[in-house]
């Protein structure tokens, strides 16, 4: 058995899910997600829960239990309360600003790069060393941070460039003289 598929993913109020045969849809204030499952997968709705079992014994649908399960549970709590990822700008003149519908990053090139906000997406720069990444997709959030961060991965001599807000860039020691 499998020790997350088997716990049901309880609904909170004021989302609603919706399941027919193997599409889930997911409902809340934030926003509308859908989901199709595998075949080997199956969900139901029971006493305000969804329910996810295996529709057979195979390896497949071991395999894909706890994961459907998981993205379920990603998909009921986005549209209820909203993922945030947060990314630090470390180094000398590099910063970030939101204008409008893009984020204006300076960081040490010949030009700013301009990245467009998506659609479902909201960024904030509290600090000008700062970004805030929020939505109710979490899929999407880890994206937009990954091609944020890769126009300057953190270095491991003196830590410059944008790294995720609970990452630790393990420093390098320097030439000898």
């Amino acid at each position: 058995m499998s020790r997350i598929g088997k716990h049901p993913v309880p609904v909170p109020a004021g989302v609603t899910v919706q399941v027919t045969g193997q599409d889930v849809t997911v409902k809340g204030k934030l926003g509308q997600l859908s989901l199709t499952l595998v075949d080997d997968i199956s969900a139901t709705l029971e006493n305000g829960a969804v329910v996810v079992k295996p529709a057979n014994d195979s390896r497949k649908a071991r395999v894909n239990w706890a994961t459907s399960r998981t993205l379920l549970a990603n998909m009921v709590k986005g549209v209820d309360t909203g993922f945030t990822k947060n990314l630090e700008i470390t180094g000398v003149g590099y910063k970030a600003a939101v204008q409008g519908q893009e984020l204006l990053l300076n960081l040490g090139f010949s030009h700013d790069v301009r990245f467009p906000i998506p659609a479902g997406i909201t960024m904030k720069c509290d600090k000008p060393t700062s970004i805030s990444i929020t939505g109710f997709d979490k899929q999407k959030i880890g994206q937009v941070a990954a091609e944020i961060r890769a126009y300057r991965p953190p270095e491991p001599y003196k830590g410059k460039g944008i790294r995720y807000a609970d990452e630790v860039i393990i420093r390098k020691e320097g030439k000898k003289k």
